[in-house]
């Protein structure tokens, strides 16, 4: 796991420590039910799961694309909410993951200025910002709460967490397989739920970032980097860049190295504030 400051994955950045997995109480001691109520039944069957497709990241592990069978399940129609949330916590006195580490991360966007300002980010994804306090019921730290936003659903909660409300409501996590079998909707091979185009019509069927990411609509004004890192960033190129190699004589390109190293080909200039 990672503190909050050190480098992770740009989606969706790890935990910040080691905590305690969550033991899922056996049948007998759920206190909730298998409430069909709010699911959708689904026969099951035969389908194309996984994907080639060019526009993904090779490193996730789409392909290849495999015929998988399935028994016929019922799944949430939508996500946990909230106010589903606040009732297995009041049943059970449940402790999330975030709790317990003290902290948990939040996009940059929602956050006051006096929360984002010095909040540890992780180097390969700045727009994060660890924040102390922010949990399932605070979502964007002290100050914050769900209290008009029961039916939106919880966040800031861990595999763990997830699982021990689903034992808890009398269910269990949907393997991969079939949350995608319910999330094609009976589409083959489609890019997404409704087929391969993102806005058939013009009409916007997700809510995703509609901007350039990872920006927004302000620039950066005098951006200084990320507030933590053990390393320093290194731009233009020498006499040993090749295309083949480094290219990094490309204006946009970067590298970086410690703080303590030095070369017979890097060198540096200075800069003064007017």
């Amino acid at each position: 796991m990672h503190e909050p400051g050190s480098p992770a994955p740009c989606c969706m950045p790890p935990g910040g420590g080691p905590a305690e997995p969550v033991r899922v109480p056996p049948p007998a001691a759920r206190s909730g039910s298998a409430d069909p109520e709010g699911m959708v039944l689904l026969s099951g069957g035969e389908f194309l799961m996984g994907a080639e497709d060019s526009e993904g990241f090779p490193a996730d592990g789409e392909g290849p694309v495999r015929t998988v069978r399935l028994d016929p399940f019922r799944i949430d129609a939508c996500a946990v909410t909230n106010k589903q949330f606040a009732a297995f916590v009041a049943d059970t006195g449940h402790v999330t993951d975030a709790e317990r580490l003290g902290w948990s991360y939040v996009f940059a966007g929602f956050l006051p200025g006096s929360l984002r300002r010095g909040a540890p980010r992780p180097e390969a994804a700045p727009w994060w910002c660890g924040v102390a306090g922010a949990v399932w019921n605070r979502p964007e730290g002290p100050g914050s709460t769900v209290d008009d936003r029961g039916d939106h659903p919880v966040v800031h909660v861990s595999w763990n967490d997830a699982a021990a409300y689903a034992a808890w409501a009398g269910k269990r996590l949907p393997t991969e397989a079939e949350w995608e079998y319910a999330a094609r909707g009976g589409l083959e091979q489609k890019r997404f739920p409704w087929g391969d185009e993102l806005d058939p019509g013009g009409e916007y069927r997700c809510n995703i970032w509609r901007g350039t990411f990872p920006g927004t609509a302000r620039p950066l004004h005098n951006p200084t980097g990320p507030a933590s890192g053990t390393a320093k960033v290194i731009r233009g190129g020498s006499h040993m860049c090749h295309r083949s190699y480094c290219n990094r004589y490309r204006v946009a390109a970067r590298s970086a190295n410690t703080v303590d190293s030095s070369t017979g080909h890097t060198g540096f200039r200075c800069l003064q504030s007017v």
